[in-house]
Parts: structure tokens; sequence; C-alpha cells
């Protein structure tokens, strides 16, 4: 009599272990990437609101002003990923708004933020970006 035994054997469960490792050493850097850009979100929000209160400020005395002036505006993110900081120059006229990464979030390859009164955005990391649009 003849039985067979069921079951896997040593080798076909190192090959579906090593399949395994391959697809989440691919998996979690395009994983990784997708986390940073989220968090970037959290600073372009901020530097929505910073901007819209520039430009409200503007409309108002005829000049930008910087954060202290500004007053009731956050000058860190809602998720603590960004901190901002903003240079008024041209006796006023002109403001540059820069947005520095905090925390999980310094690893990003965009490095710092930047928008100015016109709207030009820019970024101080890479160039192209590795991790999609800074912007």
């Amino acid at each position: 009599m003849n039985i067979r035994a069921k079951g896997f054997t040593l080798i076909e469960m190192l090959i579906v272990v090593a399949i395994v490792a391959i697809l989440a050493a691919i998996a979690y850097p395009a994983y990784q990437n997708y986390v940073m850009r989220t968090r970037r979100a959290d600073g372009k929000e901020l530097a929505m609101r910073i901007a819209a209160a520039e430009e409200r400020y503007f409309t108002n005395l005829n000049t930008y002003a910087d954060l202290t002036t500004l007053g009731s505006v956050d000058t860190t993110s809602e998720k603590q990923y960004y901190t901002a900081a903003v240079a008024v120059g041209n006796g006023g006229q002109t403001y540059l708004l820069t947005l520095t990464p905090q925390g999980a979030q310094l690893s990003d390859k965009c490095g710092n933020l930047t928008i100015n009164n016109t709207g030009f955005k820019d970024w101080s990391g890479a160039h192209p970006p590795t991790n999609g649009a800074c912007w």
C-alpha cells in the first residue's frame, strides 16, 4: 500500500517566502513615496491659507505683512509636518512664503516648499522630484 503525505515541501515554502519578499521589496518604497506625497498636502493647505491671508491683507492695506502682523494665522501645519515663514520684500510689495518640513517629513525629497506673491511655486529638493510633483 502506497500512502502519499499531504502538505507543502520545504522547497515550495521557500519559493513562496522568496516571492513575498521580492514583492515587499518593491511595494514598500512605493508606499513610502505615497506617504510623503500625502503628508505634503498638509503643508500645501497651510501655504494656501497663509497666501489667502496675505492677499486679504494686501487688498486692505496695499502691503504684504509678516506672520506676526497677520496675527491669527498658524505657522505650523495641522498635522505638524511643516512650519511656515514669510519674508516680505520690496517695501511690502512682495512676499516669499517658505514651508520647512518637520519630523517624519524631513526625508521628503522635495525639501522646502516656497510660494511667492505672484503664485510661483518652487521647491529646494531634487529636480525633478522622484516621488511625484512637489506642488
